[in-house]
């Protein structure tokens, strides 16, 4: 049995982040976040917003994040105005959930970033995407050999997941992820002892 932690979702008001909060808040302490909803409210877009949220929301032992908006859309409308989206969202709001929660969270503490299965299997309307997932499982592997405190690190890389048919067209072939094997995915990160790992679905 794991010790009750204290875990912060980033997220918790997607069909990812909601489902871990539910799988999480009967042995744990659950702390649900998103940008307009839950216990707080974080613009991850935002270092001022992110400093803010960890001020308020005080010490705590793992923070999960399913968040991070990419753009989605054909080749011809990228930009680098349209490119941003991801790296302001997906890459950089990740990567300072981090920057700025490895001064709040406990000694031993870990972050679970969330990545995706278009870094290594590109689709077609997701380089936006496919890229601010490359970025973020790089950050994973250097921050894992500098975080301090025995704090741990790593990501979350599913392909799309069963409770979102909605993407199952953008994705031909790929085996959708169960939910219950998205939730060992995590638990893997929370409670193994790893750190700087990109956790991938058994099939993929």
């Amino acid at each position: 049995m794991n010790p009750k932690k204290r875990i912060i979702i980033v997220g918790a008001s997607g069909t990812m982040g909601n489902h871990l909060a539910n799988a999480f808040e009967s042995e744990h302490e659950v702390v649900r976040v998103a940008s307009k909803s839950g216990d707080y409210q974080v613009d991850i877009t935002s270092t001022n917003s992110i400093e803010k949220f960890y001020r308020k929301v005080g010490s705590f032992d793992a923070l999960i994040s399913t968040a991070g908006p990419t753009y989605v859309g054909p080749w011809h409308t990228l930009t680098d105005q349209t490119f941003r989206k991801g790296v302001e969202g997906k890459m950089m709001g990740q990567i300072n959930l981090v920057l700025i929660g490895q001064h709040y969270i406990n000694h031993q503490g870990s972050f679970t970033l969330i990545s995706g299965a278009l870094t290594r299997h590109p689709q077609l309307q997701f380089a936006n995407a496919s890229a601010a997932n490359g970025a973020v499982e790089g950050f994973v592997r250097a921050a894992a050999i500098s975080l301090e405190n025995g704090i741990r690190i790593n990501a979350v890389s599913p392909t799309v997941i069963e409770d979102s048919p909605q993407y199952f067209p953008y994705f031909p072939g790929e085996m959708p992820v169960t939910m219950k094997e998205l939730e060992y995915m995590f638990r893997r990160s929370l409670f193994g002892a790893q750190t700087g790992e990109i956790i991938k679905p058994c099939n993929n």
